[in-house]
């Protein structure tokens, strides 16, 4: 994955535990604050969890923008906030690792893509879970999706 897409300060380990909105929030605030969209975007990536939810399961939830907000993308990037206590997204569904998208054009499939292939390995997840600093997050993503 090149590392524009997801770099060290887009990683953020151990947060306290909140709710949903926040943690969407908190995700797109993050791709806000890289230059990835513009804060409207935020409210695209709310949309959706209300439309259909993000989580993937694994303890892993990847919110993103609906459609009619791909307008405020500026370019392709990734944040990524992982909770020790977990996030809920719904009845059963916890998730450990929130990571916010952001891509350009059609490039949001190529990262679901890579984040999916990271993540189909249990090994992988609880790494991601496990991990105690933003670069072995980075790691893992990055060697998983390969």
């Amino acid at each position: 994955m090149a590392a524009e897409v997801l770099q060290l300060r887009n990683i953020v380990i151990g947060q306290k535990t909140e709710s949903k909105q926040r943690a969407i929030e908190r995700v797109g605030q993050m791709l806000v604050d890289s230059g990835y969209v513009t804060p409207r975007y935020i409210g695209g990536m709310k949309k959706r969890e209300e439309e259909f939810t993000t989580y993937i399961g694994g303890g892993i939830a990847i919110p993103h923008g609906v459609n009619e907000y791909k307008k405020e993308i500026l370019s392709t990037g990734l944040a990524v906030v992982q909770y020790p206590q977990g996030v809920i997204f719904g009845k059963d569904k916890i998730a450990y690792l929130v990571i916010g998208i952001a891509g350009k054009g059609d490039e949001h499939l190529d990262l679901l893509t890579k984040i999916a292939l990271t993540v189909q390995d249990t090994k992988n997840i609880e790494c991601l879970r496990c991990a105690k600093t933003p670069q072995e997050i980075l790691d893992i993503i990055n060697e998983g999706s390969k």
